[in-house]
């Protein structure tokens, strides 16, 4: 009997050591960490990407050298705009002959603006930011540039753009042009453009337009009576990555593939920048990549 008793008591602490040592077990697999996410690598020269609430950076690539920004330029001409007193967007600019020039004369993204048209100052910012026409930003550089001349006006709204740029910080950013096309000295970091569309991106009405993928305006023509303008986003990051919300794209003979990008997942906003990828399909691989990496850093 006793040594029954003996017995059935050690096969009982035996069975208890064994379930013991399963929890164990199985306390230390779940406290092990989570494995660490790779760093990706980009084609683009300069990336930058940060949690949009916080500005905490998530990835950094040349972040702060100074390069060629292209038409991301015209998020800062859209910020100019969206920061004047008193904002009328309903309010009417008549298309000018020398906006229509400007753009034959330097070959340039046309938000194809006939001369004559009435058009407004919200038509206008959906013409700079999904087509990225030029013409739409000359115009409203000579709308909201202060002078006698246009020439005056255009240079009063590039020193506005340089303004705003000090007091957003921009430490490494100049501009010489409404729309960047570079007279010598138009450049930007990742760091500094991601800086600005975060700050341009509080604005409800740039949201809404930067991630429209196309929209039809209907404009009053010089004889009175009405056109439409029919305009698609360049950023056709807003079709390929599930939660993307902006931002702007740029290219040139310096600037090559440039791209300003946010989404947001989960309540979560991921935003950032690259700049000089080597085509217009590496700049959007190069964001998906980031972003992709910057929710994953959010966890």
């Amino acid at each position: 009997m006793i040594t029954l008793n003996t017995g059935a008591r050690i096969r009982r602490a035996a069975a208890v050591g064994v379930t013991s040592g399963a929890l164990l077990a199985t306390v230390v697999v779940s406290a092990a960490p989570a494995q660490a996410v790779a760093t990706p690598t980009i084609a683009a020269k300069g990336g930058y990407i940060m949690n949009n609430a916080t500005g905490k950076t998530l990835y950094t690539k040349s972040a702060d050298t100074k390069r060629a920004t292209g038409s991301t330029t015209k998020i800062m001409t859209a910020k100019v705009v969206l920061s004047q007193s008193n904002l009328n967007l309903d309010s009417k600019v008549t298309i000018q002959k020398a906006y229509s020039d400007y753009i034959v004369r330097n070959n340039a993204s046309s938000a194809r603006l006939i001369v004559g048209d009435k058009v407004t100052v919200r038509q206008l910012l959906y013409g700079l930011m999904l087509p990225s026409g030029c013409d739409a930003a000359y115009a409203l550089a000579d709308k909201f540039g202060s002078g006698s001349t246009r020439a005056a006006r255009v240079k009063s709204f590039i020193g506005k753009m340089n303004t705003k740029a000090k007091q957003l910080g921009m430490t490494n950013t100049k501009f010489d042009s409404f729309d960047g096309i570079s007279n010598g000295s138009n450049y930007s970091t990742p760091r500094d453009l991601t800086k600005l569309a975060s700050n341009v991106m509080k604005s409800s009405t740039f949201r809404s337009i930067v991630k429209t993928k196309s929209t039809k305006q209907k404009v009053t023509t010089k004889t009175g009576g009405y056109r439409y303008y029919p305009w698609s986003n360049t950023n056709t990051l807003l079709s390929n990555y599930s939660g993307s919300i902006g931002v702007k794209t740029g290219s040139g003979a310096q600037a090559k593939y440039c791209l300003v990008f946010a989404a947001t997942r989960n309540g979560k906003t991921v935003i950032g920048t690259v700049l000089t990828s080597t085509s217009a399909s590496q700049r959007e691989s190069d964001a998906k990549k980031l972003l992709t990496y910057g929710f994953a850093r959010l966890g």
